[in-house]
């Protein structure tokens, strides 16, 4: 059998769901591989491919649930699955100019400027 190479991007985010997963089974063994699967709606031989990085990551969907079960930020989980949710890809495509100058502005800023922002969008002080 021929060996595959990893999917690149597969690769890293297939080690944090492993990473995950074991560190949650070393305490509950509702988190084997088969479990894990079962729960979220695909096979044990996906998700193991999928962990070993072989194949890209899932959809957003599966993504999402995979996210609950291991505990993880499902917007967290799809960014690194090079993906984002749809109702972000929503948002931003109602003001695709906009949301890109807004990010790109904000790329470089540190973590506590940007915390900043959010929290004073959120707040509704502009």
């Amino acid at each position: 059998m021929q060996q595959r190479e990893p999917f690149a991007l597969g690769a890293a985010f297939g080690d944090h769901v492993r990473k995950l997963r074991e560190r949650r089974v070393e305490t509950d063994p509702a988190f084997s591989l088969r479990q894990v699967a079962s729960r979220c709606g695909v096979t044990p031989a996906y998700l193991s491919r999928v962990e070993r990085g072989e194949v890209a990551p899932p959809g957003e969907e599966t993504l999402i649930k995979l996210a609950h079960e291991l505990g993880e930020d499902p917007d967290v989980l799809l960014a690194m699955a090079g993906k984002i949710s749809t109702d972000l890809r929503s948002a931003i495509l109602a003001r695709p100019q906009l949301f890109a100058e807004l990010i790109r502005s904000i790329k470089s800023m540190p973590d506590n400027a940007v915390l900043r922002i959010v929290r004073d969008v959120r707040d509704g002080n502009w």
